[in-house]
């Protein structure tokens, strides 16, 4: 077995989470600084974008789905849902409803079989499934 480790390109980058896109791409969260990141793993290359809720989003938990990248901010309240066509390199946001209570804090999303999401939701302890328009 071999370990490598893959440098990103700033020092306060925090990875809370990742997914593998079917094209091999690596997707990941950067909390630390407000980001969505990509890393290509056949030429090494790393790309970051915003979020669109700026620096202290805190994006947190991550899928991809169909060759789009869905996240949510953390530090947002409610919570947003975001997605990212990386075919267009745009991004749509809505925010989660937290059944009348203030912080949702989403910690995972994974998507189902029949292409929706389901997102957990640890402040109100709920699963919430998202029908995805296409």
């Amino acid at each position: 077995m071999a370990l490598t480790e893959i440098e990103l390109p700033h020092q306060a980058t925090t990875v809370r989470r990742l997914d593998i896109a079917d094209d091999g791409m690596i997707w990941y969260v950067n909390s630390g600084r407000g980001r969505l990141g990509r890393y290509d793993p056949r030429s090494g290359e790393v790309q970051e974008w915003p979020s669109p809720s700026g620096e202290k989003s805190h994006p947190y938990a991550i899928a991809v789905l169909d060759g789009v990248v869905w996240y949510n901010e953390s530090g947002m309240r409610p919570d947003a849902l975001v997605r990212f066509d990386p075919a267009t390199e745009t991004f749509q946001s809505w925010a989660i409803p937290s059944g009348g209570i203030y912080a949702g804090i989403v910690r995972h999303m994974r998507p189902t079989r029949n292409g929706e999401l389901l997102i957990h939701q640890s402040a109100t302890n709920r699963i919430i499934r998202v029908e995805i328009n296409r």
